[in-house]
């Protein structure tokens, strides 16, 4: 083979193996009824057994796959072992800062959750980089106890209530009073160091409703392709999933529903608006009309109170969570004639009041929606309920290495990894390379 021609067959041969070690780790991560044997993912996948088992002894080698224990023996030979991914290898640390809380997380290859922590504070009257640094805290203690349990952060993603713009800087986050800050350089000097893996962003900012979001699409449950999230906490924002993937728009900032005026001439709101959804349904709003401000309740409490009023038959309680259903109705209605969904998620907050949201939400879609007659939406609470964000923002991480472990396998430099180009890998005969 000629010099010329060896740099072309290198990277043909590398990239075949990337390929490679990627479709077999997404089958082995969408098993869902029973953990796949290396002969099953040569049938399913069409690649010959050899290639299979080269690369899953690259996957099991590099912890990102482990041999599940065998099937009992129901007849003659050795059972297979099934492959599950490792719970000792790459991690992502979920982080998150809200109007009243912060909150840190650690999700495994395999999405469980091995740390989650909250710290319940107003942050309002805090300066942005002290609660950067507060939050800088729990991610430490979130890394510590990850390290504990033989897992390594591969990335960090944090969500923010508020706009972001290109490179995590946050525009404007009105209930935290923040505008224009530069979020990366101010908790970079507080997060725990991370080794870099290629094709994972050490740090990632996006808003917290697009990670709650990405949370529910993945959280294991067989629900629709296609959904309206939304995160009820002090603010209102809601993550849009189309066809299985995140509607962002034109810059990133889709699903402010908190600022669709149900009332145009009414109540004013942080943002500069008027009549804004989040002063009629936003959980200060919806305490307030049930009473209980001033009852010198930290905000979870409250949240809690409110719960156990309405199933008691609390009269106010239950007036005020009925006004902050028919409001989030009316922008929900909004919402669905505009992209034909046919299921709204109730979460954050939203999530355990979801029993006495729903009626008026529904009422409200039923009387506004033009397709409602033929066409029913569906109004549930999420699966992660108040943890979606956090959970959301580690799980994108850990996505990610199953997308492409390659840059996870590279960054290991071991032994058993050896040079990429020398190791032949090959895509079945008359196999498209894999998407």
């Amino acid at each position: 083979m000629s010099r010329a021609s060896s740099p072309a067959g290198a990277v043909r041969q590398g990239s075949l193996r990337e390929l490679n070690l990627a479709v077999v780790l997404r089958r082995i991560a969408a098993a869902a009824d029973r953990p796949p044997s290396r002969a099953d993912l040569a049938a399913d996948t069409g690649l010959t057994r050899a290639t299979v088992s080269a690369v899953v002894d690259d996957l099991i080698g590099g912890r990102l796959v482990t041999e599940a224990a065998p099937a009992p023996r129901t007849g003659a030979g050795r059972p297979a072992r099934g492959l599950v991914l490792a719970d000792d290898g790459p991690a992502g640390l979920g982080l998150e800062v809200n109007v009243d809380y912060l909150a840190a997380c650690v999700v495994d290859l395999a999405g469980s959750v091995r740390h989650h922590t909250v710290r319940r504070a107003d942050l309002r009257p805090v300066s942005p980089a002290d609660a950067l640094a507060q939050l800088g805290e729990l991610a430490g203690r979130a890394r510590a106890d990850a390290r504990r349990q033989g897992l390594t952060l591969a990335g960090t993603a944090l969500g923010v209530p508020g706009l972001v713009g290109d490179g995590g800087l946050v525009r404007l986050a009105p209930n935290l009073g923040w505008r224009e800050v530069d979020v990366p350089a101010l908790l970079r000097r507080h997060l725990p160091p991370i080794r870099p893996v290629a094709g994972v962003p050490a740090l990632v900012v996006d808003n917290e409703a697009n990670l709650a979001a990405l949370g529910e699409l993945h959280a294991g449950t067989a629900g629709p392709h296609s959904f309206l999230h939304i995160s009820g906490e002090v603010g209102i924002g809601a993550g849009i999933v189309l066809d299985d993937a995140l509607f962002r728009g034109a810059r990133g900032w889709s699903g402010e529903i908190g600022h669709i005026p149900v009332d145009p001439e009414g109540r004013p709101c942080r943002c500069g608006g008027q009549g804004c959804l989040e002063q009629y349904a936003g959980q200060e709003a919806v305490l307030a009309a049930a009473g209980l401000t001033g009852a010198d309740l930290p905000a979870d409490t409250a949240a809690t109170r409110l719960t156990d009023l309405a199933a008691a038959g609390e009269p106010t309680a239950l007036r005020a969570l009925h006004d902050a259903g028919t409001a989030l109705g009316v922008a929900i209605a909004a919402v669905v004639n505009l992209l034909d969904l046919d299921t709204v998620v109730l979460g954050g907050g939203y999530a355990p009041l979801t029993p006495w949201l729903r009626p008026p939400v529904l009422a409200e879609i039923s009387r506004r929606v033009l397709t409602a007659a033929w066409s029913p939406v569906t109004v549930r609470p999420a699966t992660l309920g108040p943890e979606a964000a956090v959970v959301g923002g580690a799980g994108s991480v850990v996505r990610q290495i199953i997308a492409e472990p390659i840059g996870w396998l590279a960054g290991r430099r071991t032994s058993w990894m050896g040079d990429p180009s020398s190791t032949s890998v090959l895509l079945p005969k008359g196999n498209d390379p894999p998407s």
